[in-house]
């Protein structure tokens, strides 16, 4: 089905948003569609993609191995900031997206499109990681969004996809899902209630039924992961190592209320062992080796980092200037951190650094301490001094109050 407007590269997923995409470029926008799937460690049948979008008419696919990209320019600015939008969510679809809507553009480019597409609703926020992300980088391309343009909610793709004769999956029907190295995203269907239980088929990478108690040890260098369990192994392959053993001990969910950039609050729904566990040993590693001043300048700072990734705002200028404050506290962020996983649960048992901060003879309460408890006296008191002057004054002055007060009714 040509077009006779021009051409258009679709980010496209093979789902049922941009699949019905195609269509509605080519019928509503006579536009010739180049279909471009990005590969960020979905793990899906790309051959397949590649077939879907082409019977559906896509003149031109094109695929792109980012894998290595996404884990390497993406996935370790985060591990180094923590990167957990309010606390919780650690960013996996965030960090995709620019990347996605980067090689979208570089390929309309190559390809002399004069417009650029992308499945996003009007009230995600995944709208603003490829809008901006794409008028930052060629504010000459048209962007076309038909899902946001037309107001179409779920219901009403599937029926039209049956109509055009567009392949709908079972789990399409049932969920959205958004995968790759870093998460799953699993939004739609009864999950949008807030107080419904996500059944167990819901969730492809955690196990509910092992009750074993287990051991992950990750080293760290420079703030990056390089070895787990004493196996060095490249980035890509340890993340997913770690996400598969992580998740074997039913560890990784996240489900909580999040307040999305469009101003509504959603219930959402994320399965991230790797990005969980690696996150939780890299932030016990900081706490041993950076000041509590750098630590409480460094929590605000990736607080905002996270905020930014979220929002879309990859490009922003302020992300790059953040990411080298970032990258200057890293330098002794290397060293070994112990979890132990059972049923669901994550914690640090065991740390190790040549750069720790941790002494031993000044922490313990046993024989050969090398700290002068008698140094503390004279501390506490200048410590604390302006709180007790401030408590002395106003009790002070309540004593007064009172005073007038009993004075008052005589």
């Amino acid at each position: 089905m040509a077009g006779s407007n021009g051409k258009v590269v679709l980010a496209y997923s093979g789902g049922l948003d941009t699949s019905v995409c195609i269509r509605y470029l080519q019928t509503l926008h006579k536009l010739d569609v180049i279909t471009v799937t990005v590969d960020c460690g979905q793990d899906d049948d790309f051959k397949e993609i590649e077939k879907k979008a082409k019977e559906i008419g896509a003149i031109k696919h094109v695929y792109v191995d980012a894998r290595e990209e996404f884990a390497r320019d993406y996935v370790v600015p985060s591990i180094k900031a923590n990167g957990l939008y309010q606390g919780k969510y650690p960013l996996a679809t965030a960090l995709a997206r620019p990347l996605i809507a980067a090689k979208a553009v570089r390929i309309a480019e190559k390809e002399g499109a004069a417009a650029i597409a992308h499945g996003c609703t009007g009230k995600g926020n995944d709208q603003i990681r490829f809008d901006v992300t794409m008028r930052a980088l060629n504010p000459d391309l048209k962007i076309i969004a038909p899902v946001r343009d037309m107001n179409l909610t779920r219901d009403v793709e599937i029926k039209f996809a049956r109509e055009q004769n567009i392949p709908v999956s079972a789990e399409a029907k049932k969920y959205s899902i958004d995968l790759n190295l870093w998460g799953r995203a699993i939004e739609g269907g009864n999950i949008e209630d807030a107080d419904f239980e996500p059944p167990e088929e819901a969730f492809q990478f955690v196990n509910f039924s092992n009750d074993k108690a287990e051991y992950l040890e990750l080293e760290f260098q420079g703030g990056v992961p390089i070895s787990a369990d004493a196996k060095q192994m490249p980035l890509v392959d340890l993340i997913q190592y770690v996400n598969d053993k992580a998740g074997s001990h039913g560890v990784g969910i996240v489900d909580h209320i999040e307040d999305r950039v469009v101003g509504i609050k959603s219930r959402e729904v994320y399965e991230a062992p790797a990005a969980i566990a690696i996150i939780e040993a890299h932030k016990d590693l900081e706490k041993m080796v950076l000041t509590k001043h750098e630590l409480a300048f460094k929590r605000m700072v990736d607080d905002q980092w996270s905020w930014l990734v979220y929002a879309g705002l990859w490009q922003d200028p302020l992300r790059a200037d953040l990411d080298r404050f970032i990258d200057a506290t890293q330098v002794r962020v290397s060293g070994k951190v112990r979890l132990k996983m059972q049923k669901g649960s994550l914690r640090v048992v065991g740390r190790e650094s040549k750069y720790s901060l941790y002494k031993n003879d000044l922490a313990t309460y046993a024989a050969g301490s090398s700290f002068d408890q008698s140094l503390a006296k004279g501390f506490v008191e200048l410590w604390g001094l302006q709180s007790i002057i401030a408590n002395s004054v106003a009790s002070a002055a309540a004593g007064i109050t009172d005073k007038n007060k009993k004075g008052g009714k005589k």
